[in-house]
């Protein structure tokens, strides 16, 4: 355990994320008052804010507890919150980087969306040499994360120049909620579809609602994408699958619509009949998730396919005419060295998709891997910059570039999740969700609405998460994006 006595709770969140990168096995805990010394921590660290700075003192364990180990001073003007959110994680960072020798990857940035930073700057006019200069000065970002991050800012800034009109226009977001069965590492919003399987055309009609709501709100606005995840889609049967999609076409204009994804996600969970339904009704952009094509792996996660089983998949995909097929990968997961992942990498470049998601694996509360952490603690969890790198370079040789990237808390390796793909063949929705630069009108148990209206942070409207509370409140969920849309004018 590592305590924080931090007397400013306004920047909590950022110290804690910070502490937690360097000691991401660790519960990391920040009081705003001082504690009586707790004998199960190994380190407290006590910050006290100052007339214009702040001091930092790192204390150990092992009888240490009166006199610390390491201090830190910094000069922080309050008066800027920006400038002191960036003084007070520089202060922070450096303290931890001298204690633990070690840096990291991303430096102290903790936020989710890194590219946003270099895609501001390339917006205003700002020099490359200037951003690359900023982000190590400012963040101690590693010049391979500044590199990528600004190879990412500038392929999504050319890729949205040629969406004419997309700021004022929408995407749609369907969610399915419903798996085959709960993978070891998720914390998506998923139930076991043999438990729901009795209900799920009552989830169906709920979304019809929304859908009929959703078409009539915005029949004014110009729909550019749609996205079906979930949970796993295909977890419905072909004549579901057709209804929805059914139903899809017949509530929007699609006119305009660049791109229609489906996640088909887990090979268990594909037939010939869905993927047929998918190609009659005008997906145009299915996403086939192994995560990995070790056998052991897959079966300790709780994937219940094969690696023939994924292959199986993606030549029926495109035997059956799809073009523009994305496969995801999780890097770091149990028991897996760089060995494993060089093999995985080794059968998807024979497979050849059209883009490729890497993901570094993330420990999120909610995660069966969280909450049964003892039962898998003795699996080493190996995520690594040359993993990292190997990925990138199979990538670069399948003719993919990265064009969209995000991070996410407790990533294994401290590293991101980067969306490859060939060119032409970028997943749309990623980059305008991922950048806030459009509103994304979301449907489904756990689904998050997003209104980007260019004043301010970006309007959320939340459905609820639990699909029995959902199918039951609907109605209510409907209600909250209606005024919602009042409130911010969505109409005029």
């Amino acid at each position: 355990m590592i305590k924080v006595q931090w007397d400013q709770p306004g920047f909590a969140y950022d110290v804690h994320s910070l502490v937690k990168a360097f000691f991401p096995g660790e519960d990391v805990s920040v009081g705003t008052a001082p504690d009586a010394v707790d004998e199960a921590a190994f380190l407290v660290i006590v910050g006290k804010r100052l007339e214009r700075s702040i001091e930092l003192s790192l204390h150990e364990g092992a009888g240490g507890w009166d006199r610390p180990c390491l201090t830190r001073a910094a000069a922080v003007d309050f008066s800027n919150r920006g400038a002191a959110k960036n003084a007070i994680k520089q202060a922070f960072y450096q303290l931890l980087s001298e204690y633990t020798h070690q840096t990291l990857p991303w430096g102290d940035l903790t936020g989710i969306r890194p590219v946003k930073i270099p895609m501001a700057l390339l917006e205003e006019g700002k020099s490359e040499e200037f951003i690359r200069s900023c982000m190590k000065e400012l963040y101690f970002a590693s010049d391979e994360k500044i590199a990528l991050s600004i190879g990412v800012a500038k392929r999504e800034l050319s890729i949205l120049r040629r969406m004419e009109g997309y700021q004022d226009g929408y995407s749609l977001y369907i969610g399915i909620p419903f798996c085959p069965s709960t993978c070891l590492y998720c914390s998506f919003t998923s139930y076991p579809i043999g438990l729901w399987e009795g209900q799920t055309d009552a989830y169906l009609d709920a979304l019809e609602k929304e859908i009929a709501f959703t078409a009539h709100s915005c029949r004014d606005r110009t729909l550019h994408t749609v996205y079906i995840g979930g949970g796993t889609p295909t977890s419905l049967r072909p004549k579901q699958l057709r209804r929805l999609i059914g139903a899809v076409r017949e509530s929007f204009d699609l006119s305009c619509c660049a791109e229609f994804t489906v996640e088909a996600g887990r090979p268990d969970s594909i037939t010939r009949e869905k993927l047929l339904a998918f190609r009659d009704l005008g997906v145009d952009r299915i996403s086939i998730n192994p995560q990995t094509m070790k056998e052991e792996t897959l079966r300790l996660i709780g994937r219940r396919h094969t690696a023939a089983q994924a292959a199986e998949c993606f030549h029926l995909a495109r035997e059956l005419g799809f073009d523009n097929i994305n496969m995801d990968l999780i890097m770091g997961l149990p028991g897996e060295g760089l060995s494993d992942v060089e093999e995985t990498l080794r059968q998807i470049g024979e497979l050849s998709p059209d883009s490729l998601t890497v993901h570094s694996l993330a420990l999120k509360r909610a995660a069966r891997l969280s909450m049964q952490w003892e039962e898998y603690r003795a699996f080493s969890y190996e995520n690594t910059q040359q993993t990292i790198a190997r990925s990138a370079e199979r990538a670069r040789q399948m003719g993919m570039e990265p064009y969209y990237l995000y991070r996410q808390k407790n990533m294994a390796g401290n590293f991101e999740n980067v969306g490859y793909a060939r060119p032409g063949k970028e997943g749309l929705y990623n980059i305008l969700v991922m950048e806030d630069r459009q509103s994304v009108l979301a449907l489904g148990a756990g689904a998050m609405t997003k209104f980007v209206t260019g004043c301010g942070k970006p309007q959320r409207v939340e459905n609820v998460k639990d699909v029995g509370h959902y199918l039951q409140r609907v109605d209510e969920m409907i209600e909250r994006k209606r005024k919602k849309m009042e409130e911010i004018s969505w109409h005029s």
